[in-house]
């Protein structure tokens, strides 16, 4: 009982803080996109993921120094003063590599805390159910943060600079949650209780490449919906399609909780979800409703997909669980930018029907193989010859 109350608290802080960011990410990109240009805003985004990558060693770091308390509150300070800069620099008219600097050092003590935060979560609960269901918080709540943030623009004379104020402010409260919940942590400074040759480095290096990898093939076009959307469909059908996502999302924890213990750090069930990500978008140019069918898969395989393997990397790491979903984290992102960045560029040259077929066909030709590959060394431990693995050493021997 004591461990779902904990449960609870965490899901509750998650919940505030991640609705609070999407708000003021999104009320933030509008204010540069204003005063400085779309070039600005994108330079921002960039920063954005260099942040989050560089969370990754950060977060290793702060983990075998610290407990979880005070790694929580620390990142939480330390975000809390970014977030006031980064206002305060927009109200300023600070150069925008100063505000990008700036977003990118608070983007590594936020994704800090976001791992320490699913730590905390795998802590009190085994399995990929309520990992899966902290994904799906912070995927659900990103569509109500942008609608809420699309209704804030200054009416009935409120200035601009007051709908930032009060942004700027929910912004840095959103944080006290975490700062609470905090002190209910068990987790010990990782450096204290388990020693470096202990480390699976091989396996943690497979979740984390696997993921970059399927984030790479499968991600851009559900990171790109909102534009993809107003593009094929008008911007009437952008409402439509988040809300698809969020439905989506928050049908994933049941469909990880089918899943056998056994079978979820299986290769082809991750590239599986990745199939499920992206293959729904080959329809979604004929009409609005298909674009909703496919915003509604990739919610639902996308979250999963990210349990799955935060649940892998949690598990060959126990005593290291904060630096390794945090660098299961940094990959993922740096996987979702570089194709998010390639997405247009194959949508121009050919067509959003063709690139998406092509992917759809790598990632069913890759659970083929990797199906293959499971039954084969499955059917060589069955005899007790050598299995695959004994010689060659794939990543799918590693996370299959």
């Amino acid at each position: 009982m004591a461990a779902r109350r904990r449960l609870v608290r965490l899901m509750a802080a998650g919940l505030v803080d991640s609705l609070c960011l999407s708000v003021a990410w999104t009320v933030l990109m509008l204010q540069v996109v204003a005063s400085y240009g779309l070039a600005a805003a994108g330079l921002c985004s960039a920063a954005m993921l260099i942040g989050v990558a560089l969370s990754a060693p950060a977060a290793s770091w702060m983990a075998s120094l610290l407990s979880g308390r005070h790694l929580l509150r620390g990142a939480a300070v330390a975000e809390a003063m970014l977030r006031v800069s980064v206002f305060l620099l927009l109200f300023t008219g600070a150069p925008v590599w100063v505000l990008a600097l700036c977003i990118s050092t608070m983007n590594v003590t936020a994704w800090t805390g976001y791992a320490g935060m699913r730590a905390e979560v795998a802590a009190v609960s085994s399995g990929p159910t309520a990992l899966t269901w902290y994904g799906t918080i912070v995927a659900s709540v990103e569509a109500a943060g942008v609608a809420v943030a699309a209704l804030l623009p200054a009416r009935g004379g409120v200035s601009p600079d007051t709908v930032l104020l009060a942004v700027m402010a929910a912004y840095v409260l959103a944080l006290v949650p975490t700062v609470i919940v905090a002190g209910d942590s068990s987790i010990a400074p990782s450096g204290r209780r388990v020693r470096r040759p202990h480390l699976r480095r091989g396996a943690a290096s497979a979740t984390t490449v696997g993921g970059t990898v399927l984030m790479f093939l499968a991600s851009a076009p559900t990171l790109l919906s909102v534009a993809l959307a107003a593009e094929l469909h008008g911007r009437e059908a952008v409402a439509p399609a988040a809300i698809a996502f969020t439905l989506g999302s928050l049908a994933a924890p049941a469909l990880t909780r089918r899943i056998p213990e056994h079978r979820t750090e299986h290769l082809g069930l991750w590239i599986t979800c990745a199939l499920g990500m992206v293959v729904g978008w080959v329809l979604a140019p004929v009409h609005a409703a298909m674009l909703c069918v496919a915003q509604l898969s990739s919610g639902l395989f996308m979250t999963a997909l990210e349990g799955l393997l935060d649940t892998s990397a949690a598990r060959r790491h126990p005593g290291h669980v904060t630096g390794a979903l945090a660098r299961a984290t940094a990959g993922r992102a740096l996987g979702s930018a570089a194709g998010t960045a390639l997405l247009p560029l194959l949508v121009v040259g050919i067509s959003l029907e063709a690139t998406i077929a092509g992917i759809s066909l790598v990632l069913l030709s890759a659970m083929v193989l990797a199906s293959l590959w499971a039954r084969t060394r499955d059917a060589a431990a069955a005899t007790g010859g050598p299995t695959p693995s004994q010689s060659t050493r794939p990543v799918s021997s590693q996370v299959g």
